[in-house]
């Protein structure tokens, strides 16, 4: 295998669980499949359970910022009392990360229709104006809604969103992102996409409802000069039907996992959990 592709050669690319993006017509008018009806016995969670994920989240990987409730808006009057609606409140435009930003650091549940957006990817990857004809080949590489779905998309932080998320985008370091995943590992469901080109504000929402996967999104250069996003974080979504058994992996036996649970400690001859102590066992390893 060669060790550099071109950017449309590495977009093609899929290894294994790893996605790096998608192409052409076959993204166009990418859509969420239709809403699953919860198993008997499984209902879906409501509103109040989604907040209570919100805080658990925070809580179990000492998030910064707080998770962002993110819901597609079919029409305006699904805006609720309060929102901040940037062009019609502030008199100002607003990039779609920018949106996010203000979500998760300041709290605030931001509508944003098409005249209160000022960076065009967020506008035709959530289908809220047709694409131009020609775009050049980066604008290729990632879903878009169809034209005319959705009128806006809504944000707020998720633990006190006055609305159920179609996705639940998090903020959050590797080492966070980690103890995120390890749990969903140990309990066979980690199925995770992973984006590492942009636009991340399209990455995160479009992927997981047309897909139904989990995704990890490397935020793109807009997120770290307007949005003031780090350089340490990445973005790790998850669709609606999917926050549910990400809760319940973090929480084996009943005990809510923490990453505060994870230190540093650089010792020789350290104790090792049985199943190390097993596998030593079995190779003539170990001993006293």
């Amino acid at each position: 295998m060669k060790n550099s592709y071109t950017r449309r050669e590495a977009l093609e690319l899929g290894l294994g669980a790893v996605t790096l993006g998608v192409s052409g017509a076959a993204v166009a008018a990418a859509q969420p499949p239709p809403r699953k009806a919860p198993a008997a016995g499984n209902a879906a969670p409501g509103l109040a359970e989604f907040k209570r994920y919100g805080e658990e989240l925070e809580t179990a990987l000492l998030l910064r910022t707080s998770p962002i409730a993110v819901k597609m808006l079919e029409k305006e009057a699904d805006i609720p009392q309060g929102a901040f609606r940037p062009s019609r409140d502030g008199k100002i435009h607003l990039a779609q990360c920018q949106a996010f930003g203000m979500s998760r650091r300041e709290g605030k549940t931001v509508a944003m229709l098409k005249e209160d957006h000022w960076c065009p990817t967020a506008l035709m990857a959530y289908g809220m104006v047709p694409q131009p004809k020609s775009q050049g080949a980066w604008m290729e590489s990632y879903r878009s809604f169809e034209t005319g779905r959705y009128v806006g998309v809504l944000t707020a932080p998720l633990k006190s969103a006055s609305f159920v998320p179609d996705v639940v985008m998090v903020y959050l370091n590797p080492a966070q992102l980690r103890g995120l995943l390890l749990p969903m590992m140990m309990a066979g469901s980690a199925e995770v996409d992973t984006y590492l080109f942009l636009p991340s504000c399209g990455h995160a929402v479009v992927d997981p409802m047309v897909t139904g996967k989990y995704c990890v999104v490397l935020p793109d250069p807009g997120e770290y000069q307007r949005a003031l996003t780090p350089e340490e974080e990445v973005i790790f979504a998850a669709p609606r039907e999917k926050v549910a058994p990400l809760m319940a992996s973090l929480k084996p036996g009943g005990r809510l996992y923490s990453h505060r649970d994870q230190y540093m400690s650089m010792q020789p001859d350290f104790e090792q959990p049985q199943f190390y102590k097993d596998m030593f066992k079995s190779w003539g390893l170990g001993g006293e």
